[in-house]
């Protein structure tokens, strides 16, 4: 029989987190109630969206004794983005889309889009972290055909089809962005088209251009990944990283933001996985925290092995299917990147569009199967614990 393994949220997999805000969850809710109360002066939504905001409203501010425990809340990373907001009319259709990405996977629902698109610009990375599945030479191996760039026809294409359908979006996968040649113009073809557009990088290529790139385009979220705040820890999990280098670059960039983008809405945040027990929280707060908006760890998972763990007693479904679909850089859609080399893809976005893939056949036979406790019919989801 297979040893038990710890299973992993990907929802809630922040550890020790700490927010750009102090404020307590009941004045978020305030002000959330107010926007009820004020329902008139918002932007109109669809019959659809909603009822999803009734449903909010009924989840946050009226009391049942059902017993049920799916019910939407305002988490701790969802504060910061609620009181970014200068422009306050944006929130309800924020609220609609944040309870699509947290709910929909509690509840098994779906719609016509996925509540996330993850898109990937590039799958080359400059670094090798010991805990990354860019180790795997599987994938790294030039002549096995999962290494490039996307060309900015094939971002524009999916940009296209994404607009007004899905307003979480990230930019970042399996490899650095700011190694994609065409980064610069990706960026600015998202300015003004989504409400939460996150972007993740190393930091250690963030010259100049690519902080006024980013600044400009409206990304909601920057997450610089880091997982230590002392040499040579940084560079033992960070492989070809600099410690001294990659401070340099957040902080060019924190001076052109004050400098040149007082204004901007930008939440940052050092985001490290926590690899080792030793790894200190408060020496990565004390370090970033006067450098960025939020700092936290995230939960270890051996991305590095997927494909070669051993096939574990899991049988909970795993939530991205009902949360998020991911775009490689050649326009495979796949449904999960801890498949990384692509044995679950569903097919080419050049080939067909992001709402028929959603409810395709192959993302419906997926579900069916993890749902029904079969996932150990699929690999690698056979041998992945995350939920």
């Amino acid at each position: 029989m297979a040893d038990m393994v710890e299973k992993y949220k990907k929802l809630d997999s922040f550890i020790n987190f700490t927010g750009k805000f102090k404020s307590d969850q009941e004045i978020v809710l305030s002000e959330i109630a107010s926007l009820f109360s004020k329902a008139n002066e918002y932007p109109s939504l669809s019959n659809y969206e909603q009822t999803i905001l009734d449903q909010i409203y009924m989840d946050l501010f009226i009391k049942n004794n059902d017993g049920n425990n799916k019910r939407f809340s305002i988490s701790k990373y969802a504060i910061d983005e609620i009181l970014s907001y200068k422009n306050k009319k944006l929130l309800p259709k924020y609220l609609v889309h944040r309870y699509r990405y947290e709910m929909f996977p509690q509840l098994y629902e779906l719609d016509n889009y996925p509540p996330h698109l993850q898109i990937e610009p590039t799958s080359f990375c400059n670094y090798r972290c010991v805990f990354c599945y860019q180790t795997d030479r599987k994938l790294t191996t030039k002549n096995n055909g999962h290494m490039g760039h996307m060309t900015i026809d094939t971002f524009k294409n999916i940009v296209d089809q994404t607009v007004g359908n899905v307003e979480f979006i990230s930019l970042a996968s399996r490899g650095e962005p700011l190694l994609c040649p065409d980064i610069e113009e990706m960026l600015a073809y998202t300015r003004g088209k989504y409400l939460n557009l996150k972007f993740n990088t190393n930091a250690s290529l963030l010259n100049e251009a690519k902080c006024h790139a980013i600044l400009k385009s409206g990304i909601k979220t920057l997450v610089f990944s880091a997982d230590a705040a002392k040499e040579p820890n940084y560079s033992e999990y960070r492989v070809n990283g600099s410690l001294e280098k990659v401070l340099k670059n957040i902080e060019r960039f924190q001076n052109i933001r004050i400098k040149y983008y007082s204004n901007s809405e930008i939440i940052t945040r050092v985001s490290g996985v926590k690899f080792e027990d030793s790894q200190d929280i408060k020496s990565m707060k004390s370090l970033w925290g006067q450098l960025v908006d939020q700092v936290t760890f995230v939960e270890y998972l051996p991305w590095e092995n997927s494909y070669i763990s051993p096939t574990n007693d899991i049988t909970i479904s795993c939530s991205d299917l009902w949360r998020r679909m991911f775009i490689w850089w050649d326009g495979k859609v796949n449904p999960c990147d801890v498949d990384y080399l692509s044995s679950l893809s569903v097919g080419n976005i050049m080939d067909n569009d992001i709402s028929s893939f959603w409810k395709g056949e192959i993302y419906s036979n997926y579900r069916t199967k993890h749902l029904s406790k079969i996932r150990c019919d699929m690999n690698p989801c056979n041998k992945c614990s995350f939920t």
